[in-house]
């Protein structure tokens, strides 16, 4: 009996938007992940805008792929590609702000989309979350969606809003440095602070419990800039802390991040109110306390469940000192489940990874 050759896998070139916050390296650790998860699928077709150097760099563009500063250009690209029936399209990882301004992508992208899927291209969003809930974006993110062959959602709050869809991690939790140690035999001597610009200062309790599980458990304070706008504070907090500052002029994007995360191998535990610096550090081994001045935001704790983490938030509104100081204590004590949750979580991007792959090249987009 003949056997049937095996089918020819379809490459098609895939565009993808990379471009961010260029001040914030978690932007970064996002969209490099996306792009290193891709090259296996097809040769890249990236849109950085105008992007400085440092945060060109630390995405990892690779010589293979083709990169685009001028959104024009890449749009037309775009078309002409999915013309000839060779393109594909993955929306940027991250969070959307679901107004006018921060829909832009998924609405002036329409016309491709739809003639992406017209010649049988694929169409992917993955690692994306909302900021906001409102009913009328939901309406004209509709085409959108209905284009995509795929959508995973970074949390079960944007999955239950938008309707279509399932659950992944967020990104960020695949990503780790060579020199990353899970294990907890590292020697840990840091406690890692950073705060948002935005938000309100820390109170003296909040302040004087972080001193004091340093104290207790024989940590440096390093307070760290993740996030160029959040810099200033940074000072700030290592003086009010007695502590050190890791900060940044907002270039050498990649050098930055070296630096962070070469503090993060160090760290014992990482406290902050951005989901990213919690991401990163947990990353490099650190345990991650998400101690908030107010409950005015759950995004930490919708991002982190969706990876299987729970119970890193502490409010810490109307805590003593004492008690910020147990609450963080405890979660130095969860280290271990911690940490095989974070194992769980990448075990769980790994298969949306041969997701994803499969998604692009099934010879069924024909």
């Amino acid at each position: 009996m003949s056997q049937r050759a095996p089918a020819e896998r379809m490459v098609r070139e895939i565009f993808v938007p990379a471009r961010g916050q260029y001040d914030n390296i978690g932007d970064i650790l996002l969209r490099r992940q996306l792009l290193d998860w891709l090259r296996g699928s097809g040769p890249l077709h990236v849109y950085v805008g105008e992007a400085p150097d440092g945060y060109a760099e630390g995405l990892g563009l690779t010589s293979g792929d083709v990169q685009y500063r001028s959104f024009r250009r890449w749009y037309a690209a775009a078309l002409r590609s999915a013309a000839r029936g060779q393109a594909s399209y993955v929306f940027k990882p991250g969070e959307i702000q679901l107004t006018l301004v921060g829909m832009k992508e998924h609405l002036a992208m329409l016309p491709v989309l739809a003639l992406v899927r017209a010649r049988h291209g694929r169409v992917a969003r993955v690692g994306v979350g909302s900021r906001n809930f409102a009913p009328l974006p939901r309406a004209l993110m509709g085409p959108s969606i209905a284009l995509s062959n795929v959508s995973l959602w970074r949390d079960a709050a944007t999955a239950g809003y938008l309707g279509r869809g399932s659950i992944m991690p967020d990104l960020a939790f695949a990503g780790a440095s060579s020199g990353a140690d899970s294990s907890g035999t590292a020697r840990r001597d840091v406690l890692v602070v950073s705060m948002r610009s935005d938000l309100e200062y820390p109170s003296v309790a909040w302040l004087a419990g972080v001193r004091a599980v340093a104290a207790d458990n024989g940590l440096q304070i390093w307070c760290v800039t993740q996030v160029l706008r959040d810099d200033n504070k940074c000072g700030q907090l290592a003086a009010d802390l007695g502590g050190q500052a890791l900060r940044w002029n907002g270039t050498g994007h990649d050098e930055q991040e070296q630096r962070l995360r070469d503090l993060y191998r160090r760290a014992a535990l990482a406290v902050s109110d951005r989901l990213h610096v919690l991401v990163g550090a947990l990353t490099e081994g650190a345990v991650p306390a998400a101690l908030l001045v107010n409950a005015k935001s759950d995004k930490i704790a919708r991002h982190f469940a969706a990876a299987g983490l729970h119970d890193v938030s502490i409010v810490s509104a109307g805590l003593t000192a004492a008690q910020i100081a147990a609450r963080l204590q405890n979660l130095l004590g969860r280290r271990v489940a911690i940490l095989a949750g974070l194992a769980e979580a990448q075990e769980e991007l790994h298969t949306v990874r041969r997701l994803l792959d499969q998604v692009l090249t099934s010879e069924s987009a024909r």
